[in-house]
């Protein structure tokens, strides 16, 4: 894969690490009621649709009622997912000092347990960003999506895996701390593997008690229904944050890289963020698009500052755009429809054979930069 920041001088990634540091202190500066009234008022929202969605299902015998209830219902469980879990875990609205919209005290309504998410998404993958080989999310363990990852006869099926994996992401999302390349080699921990595997257990229970049990059983009559309603609705919510994520990693160039071990403990700054450029896309859209995808439609943004408030993303975008193009460096950004496309293409692609496979692109690097003091 060409490596499109090879151009960078060691004066250019320090004006870019600079540059963005700036940016990144005055929005921290200026956070504030408006921040804080609008992640309330969201997740006011979410919680309205929910007990609005759950009572059109006491009624879900009447055909009307079965659909107006699981859409507004599945439009809830997205907000949750996507623009409340999610950015609240990654410890956005910390600085709200609220322990009820807290990153240590959130717990999202699917079946992965959040301290296994934390880990797996805030560590790892937010760390080793589009590195073969240590950021899990590339090809999510059962896909190849780049021509930097070797064939084998069982890719072939991929197409297959990924719809399955769509329908049921909540399910993979919930399996990816487990590191299931290391359990595959054997170099797991076997005590630490079943610790995990006991979690995710009780949080499926939790979930399948909630959705499968307890509002069915509410319903009355309606049991049927509303558990197909409840089932429908996480079908659909996995369905969108798996495209939502995937067009944000795996669509048109976007790069992925080699690990130089003598490299990594010495990244500097700026080598950092010009990973995570390289390594994202966007997907433009309206408002109420950015609100469902929980803004990870600005996932340039977001991988650029993961704990920056989701709100925010929209503002900073122009400027990040701004800062590519007087480097020289690519934006990745499309409609839904041309990334979507693109990923899918990939994954039918890299399902077979071919083409040659070539080295990942070096990590950005400053020649001759200096390591960063400890």
């Amino acid at each position: 894969m060409t490596n499109t920041a090879a151009h960078l001088t060691p004066a250019d990634y320090e004006a870019i690490g600079a540059e963005l540091d700036a940016l990144r202190d005055e929005i921290t500066a200026d956070l504030g009621e408006r921040d804080a009234d609008y992640i309330h008022k969201i997740i006011k929202l979410q919680r309205g649709l929910e007990i609005t969605g759950r009572a059109l299902l006491m009624a879900s015998a009447l055909p009307p009622a079965w659909l107006a209830g699981t859409a507004t219902l599945s439009v809830a469980k997205i907000l949750e997912n996507m623009e409340i879990g999610h950015n609240v875990m990654h410890g956005q609205w910390d600085w709200m000092r609220d322990p009820k919209i807290h990153s240590t005290t959130w717990e999202w309504d699917n079946v992965s347990p959040a301290e296994q998410w934390k880990h797996s998404h805030n560590f790892v993958h937010h760390t080793f960003t589009n590195i073969v080989g240590k950021d899990n999310d590339v090809g999510y363990g059962i896909l190849r999506v780049t021509p930097e990852q070797p064939w084998h006869p069982a890719n072939i099926g991929q197409p297959v895996y990924n719809l399955l994996l769509a329908m049921f992401f909540e399910y993979g999302v919930a399996l990816h701390d487990l590191e299931l390349e290391k359990i595959r080699a054997g170099t797991n921990d076997p005590a630490e593997t079943k610790a995990k595997l006991r979690a995710i257990g009780r949080k499926i229970a939790r979930q399948w008690g909630k959705d499968y049990l307890a509002f069915p059983l509410l319903s009355g009559p309606q049991f049927g229904t509303t558990l197909a309603a409840n089932f429908t609705a996480n079908i659909v919510r996995n369905l969108w944050s798996n495209a939502i994520i995937f067009c944000g990693h795996f669509p048109g160039d976007v790069e992925v890289f080699e690990l130089e071990e003598e490299q990594m403990p010495n990244e500097t700054r700026g080598e950092w963020y010009v990973r995570q450029l390289l390594g994202s896309a966007n997907i433009s859209g309206n408002k109420l698009f950015h609100l469902m995808s929980g803004n990870l439609s600005h996932q340039i943004e977001h991988h650029l500052f993961p704990d920056m408030p989701s709100n925010r993303l929209s503002e900073i975008a122009p400027r990040v755009r701004a800062l590519c193009e007087k480097y020289d460096l690519p934006y990745h950004t499309g409609p839904f429809s041309k990334q979507i496309t693109s990923t899918w293409k990939k994954i039918f692609r890299y399902a077979l054979p071919g083409p040659k496979v070539t080295e990942p692109s070096p990590m950005p690097r400053a020649r001759e930069a200096k390591p960063v003091a400890a």
